[in-house]
């Protein structure tokens, strides 16, 4: 039997097969475009969270963007509150010197500053900027109430404002009575004088308070603090010099007029001095005459004893002259009547004469007298009675505090275009405490001999 074959039905399995193919195909397809769409869903998710991303960080960009101009505009607006209070040491004048300009370039209209009394045991209001009439009245009744609150913020030298974690108790209150949005408070406080708080707010409410406004205002308060200290300063070192020139005008007077009594009193004895000394001449002449008249032997030939007595009147009596002549020339150089006569002085011959003058009271002490007087000193320019007056009283005075049997030496040495004299004796010397008074007048050392 031949086999019938049906083409029909070939052809339907070809064009199933041809279909299933064609599906295997499709669905090969659709899930590899499914597999496009997720990746194109997880990219678009990307994209999505890149974009945010992007958003994000340029917002805060922008944020900090304004922080920054905001903190630039801020540390200018700085710089002028600083140059203008530092340019004056008067306290009033500090805060005139704060314009409302100032606080707006930091982001403030109201500012308002109140030092504590210790007297009143109170705020007392010092500056006032922004504020309306009632506004500033129920600003002080707020100090007021909370008083003991502020000074105790102010020991704490705390910086406080609307954004700080441990708020003012008052500060809605504060904000409702002042319509405020935010404000800052900041100590005040100089090391000298009276301490006291600074406040400034805003009303705006698209003006939030950060960390930077608060260091912004806390350095300008640092200034304002530092300002009033060298104001406060001043004005003490300023008086303190005042009243310094008012005693020193009145202490110039008083020994103006202390000067003038003693130039009186000066004058006064220099007469009285010149007076006495002239009254005492004449008796002394008298006195010195008659015993000459007796000693000459011009009355007759006198017993030893009435000699001796005579010669002891003669020499007192010259002694008494020399101390008369010794107060004339005191008075003379306190006068400024003293005249020098200089010229060419042999100080051997000085110094012969004066030990001739004095060559009794060596005697009588038995002390030994030696000059030591090289050639190149021997010749002086000087005035022949000043120098012999220094030589008698430098050697007197060594003869009376030389005990007796002691010994005087003169020395002479030249230097330069000057000589130097130097007179030694063999007495008590002068102590080391009273080398710088010795040359007082009359100041006279303690020693066993006087």
């Amino acid at each position: 039997m031949t086999p019938t074959i049906f083409y029909g039905g070939i052809s339907g399995i070809i064009t199933i097969i041809s279909l299933v193919i064609t599906l295997l195909f499709k669905m090969e397809k659709i899930r590899s475009l499914q597999a496009e769409l997720k990746n194109l869903q997880r990219m678009l998710e990307e994209m999505d969270g890149q974009a945010k991303l992007i958003l994000r960080t340029d917002m805060e960009l922008n944020k900090t963007q304004e922080e920054l101009d905001k903190k630039i505009v801020g540390l200018y607006a700085l710089q002028k509150i600083s140059r203008a209070i530092t340019t004056t040491l008067q306290e009033e004048q500090i805060f005139k010197r704060i314009e409302p300009t100032y606080l707006k370039e930091l982001g403030f209209e109201k500012a308002s500053c109140f030092f504590w009394d210790e007297g009143q045991q109170n705020f007392l209001p010092r500056l006032h900027l922004g504020y309306l009439e009632l506004e500033i009245k129920s600003l002080e009744e707020l100090l007021a109430k909370y008083k003991d609150t502020l000074w105790q913020l102010l020991q704490q030298e705390r910086l406080i404002s609307s954004i700080s974690t441990n708020k003012l108790p008052f500060a809605q209150e504060l904000c409702e009575a002042l319509s405020l949005h935010s404000f800052i408070v900041a100590p005040l406080t100089p090391k000298e004088g009276m301490k006291g708080l600074f406040f400034v707010g805003t009303d705006n409410p698209d003006m939030n308070i950060t960390e930077g406004d608060e260091e912004i205002v806390a350095i300008m308060v640092n200034q304002l603090g530092q300002a009033l200290e060298n104001a406060r300063l001043f004005e003490k070192t300023w008086l303190a010099h005042t009243e310094l020139e008012k005693k020193i005008v009145e202490r110039t007077r008083q020994l103006t007029s202390a000067l003038k009594e003693v130039e009186v009193i000066n004058k006064r004895k220099s007469e009285f001095i010149s007076a006495v000394s002239h009254e005492l001449r004449t008796p002394l002449t008298s006195i010195k005459g008659y015993a000459s008249i007796l000693l000459a032997g011009t009355l007759g030939n006198l017993p030893p004893e009435v000699q001796a007595r005579l010669e002891k009147i003669n020499k007192h009596s010259d002694e008494l002259t020399q101390l008369v002549n010794d107060l004339l020339d005191i008075s003379r150089i306190e006068s400024g009547k003293v005249e020098m006569k200089k010229e060419n002085l042999n100080l051997n011959e000085v110094v012969a004469g004066v030990v001739e003058l004095l060559s009794i009271q060596l005697k009588e002490k038995q002390i030994q007298f030696a000059s030591h007087i090289p050639e190149e000193a021997t010749w002086v320019w000087a005035d022949a009675s000043q120098v012999k007056r220094v030589f008698i009283n430098l050697i007197n005075n060594a003869i009376k505090f030389t005990p007796p049997q002691g010994k005087i030496d003169i020395y002479c040495r030249r230097l330069d275009s000057t000589t130097q004299i130097d007179v030694t004796d063999t007495g008590y010397g002068i102590p080391a405490d009273s080398l710088e008074k010795i040359f007082e007048e009359f100041y006279r050392v303690e020693n066993p001999t006087n």
